[in-house]
């Protein structure tokens, strides 16, 4: 599992689109919150993960709660199965 960034999140689930280049990061933070971030990977940028839309700034007290609120925030994940 790849980890996105350099913080110290610990990142529990990483839910990529079918196509592989878009991805949601489910994560919890070291005060035992949680929280996710969304991230895309284009080829022309050698296929590094580049931050999309963050939401850390949003706190969850379960990791159910985060995962529920990324399916609401982020479009493309709601619509996967």
């Amino acid at each position: 599992m790849a980890k996105h960034s350099n913080e110290r999140f610990k990142v529990l689930k990483n839910l990529e689109d079918a196509e592989g280049f878009r991805c949601v990061d489910i994560f919890q933070r070291p005060d035992g919150t949680f929280g996710f971030k969304e991230f895309r990977r284009d080829p022309e940028d050698s296929g590094r993960w580049s931050l999309v839309e963050d939401f850390s700034y949003l706190s969850y007290a379960t990791e159910s709660e985060a995962l529920s609120a990324a399916r609401q925030s982020v479009p493309w994940l709601s619509a996967a199965k």
